[in-house]
């Protein structure tokens, strides 16, 4: 029997996405993800802890089967932002339990275990503002936003940055934590999880770069919430590809016992992601000597640096399906 070749298995994989993304099919896949979810976790996936900062509190909603969405809550004025909610009913119980009014949805991307709530919870509040890119066909989007335009509600100060890669409008969002004199928070939907990023749907190695290098200018303290739970198994992954990275084994060891007891492990900060993280680590020489495709110091060779993004992407693909 002969093995499918990776162009068959691109193939393959371009007609499924297109699919899901430009047909009524992905819709159906959609709820039946959640459908599925509910049953299986009816108190979510994960056991989760709110980050409660001066006025500003974070709430991270486990969804789906591995989802994360987030209410941003501004305390005193009671008002709330909704990230990537794919689950208005567990959102909706987030609010009610909070107490809060929500103003406003901020979606990173499309694609439906981000954005399927969209509808529903800006029907249900009717005054709430839908944010995203105009280059991505979010649904319900009132609200177009361009790189580096800012959300403001109450005293949360949020920017959008462009990280197009995973699709071609892809978002993430900057809470500003100067206003609360605490970290900022990143958003990062499916551009960076911990100790991973997200597949390069709509855009090339050279443009999924661009936008983690987006991120690296960011400061080490920034907390970082990602649109999955993939922990366990990206450190897992980063293991195989940097076996002697010490901070890798730390964080694993820490993530571990979480997952034992189906704690979340969100936030990381975006100085541990630096010291563990192989798709913000194409830069260094010992990824470039165990993984890499050519000499030649990456630092000066972003095309060296995309080569090995590329590769490190599929190493992880092949390790997912093992």
């Amino acid at each position: 029997m002969t093995c499918p070749s990776s162009q068959e298995q691109d193939s393959k994989h371009d007609v499924r996405y297109s699919l899901y993304t430009r047909t009524w099919l992905g819709y159906l896949f959609y709820r039946q993800q959640l459908r599925r979810a509910r049953n299986r976790y009816p108190k979510g996936h994960s056991r989760t802890q709110p980050r409660l900062f001066n006025g500003v509190k974070v709430l991270p909603i486990p969804v789906l089967s591995d989802n994360y969405s987030y209410l941003i809550i501004d305390t005193q004025a009671r008002l709330a932002v909704a990230v990537d909610p794919s689950d208005p009913q567990a959102v909706q119980a987030s609010i009610e339990k909070e107490g809060v009014t929500l103003v406003a949805i901020l979606c990173t991307h499309k694609h439906w275990d981000h954005s399927g709530g969209n509808r529903d919870l800006s029907r249900r509040h009717q005054d709430c503002r839908v944010y995203g890119s105009p280059q991505d066909g979010i649904p319900y989007l009132t609200h177009p936003l361009c790189h580096q335009d800012v959300v403001s509600v109450g005293r949360l100060q949020i920017r959008a940055l462009a990280t197009p890669g995973h699709t071609q409008g892809h978002l993430v969002y900057l809470l500003d934590g100067e206003p609360y004199k605490g970290p900022s928070c990143l958003f990062s939907g499916d551009l960076l999880f911990l100790s991973g990023c997200g597949r390069t749907f709509e855009g090339t190695a050279e443009t999924m770069l661009s936008s983690l290098d987006t991120v690296l200018g960011l400061e080490d303290d920034t907390l970082l919430w990602p649109g999955h739970e993939y922990a366990e198994e990206n450190l897992g992954f980063a293991g195989v590809v940097e076996p002697e990275n010490l901070a890798r084994e730390r964080k694993m060891q820490w993530v571990q016992r979480q997952r034992m007891e189906r704690k979340g492990t969100c936030p990381s900060t975006l100085g541990e992601e630096r010291s563990y993280n192989p798709f913000l680590r194409t830069h260094c020489l010992v990824l470039q000597e165990t993984v890499g495709p050519g000499p030649g110091p990456a630092e000066d060779d972003g095309c060296s640096r995309a080569q090995l993004l590329e590769k490190l992407r599929r190493l992880k693909d092949l390790h997912k399906s093992k």
